[in-house]
């Protein structure tokens, strides 16, 4: 006989109705399953293409005007160093009092 005997969860069940009610419960049971019909509902229409809409036809697109070359950096320029410059220090520790 452990925790997980059958007799046991009988009185678990007992107490979970006498302390919530069965409408109660029975509502929680229709919400639970609801959220999870609607989850896999969205799960399932992510993975479906999007269907394809009635557009009108596209506008020409206008061409691109090229952009003027950039001066190139040097390394040091691009990529400044992140590195900070401190001393250590030792630092005490809190007596403790409980000791």
């Amino acid at each position: 006989m452990g925790i997980f005997d059958w007799k046991h969860w009988v009185v678990i069940l007992i107490v979970v109705v006498l302390v919530f009610g069965t409408k109660k419960l029975k509502n929680l049971g229709t919400d639970v399953g609801e959220s999870i019909k609607g989850f896999r509902k969205a799960m399932n229409d992510d993975e479906k293409p999007a269907e394809p809409s009635v557009t009108p036809p596209a506008q020409p697109v206008p061409p691109v005007q090229p952009v003027p070359p950039v001066q190139p950096q040097t390394t040091a320029q691009a990529n400044p160093p992140h590195t900070i410059d401190v001393q250590a220090q030792k630092v005490e520790e809190p007596i403790r009092k409980d000791v």
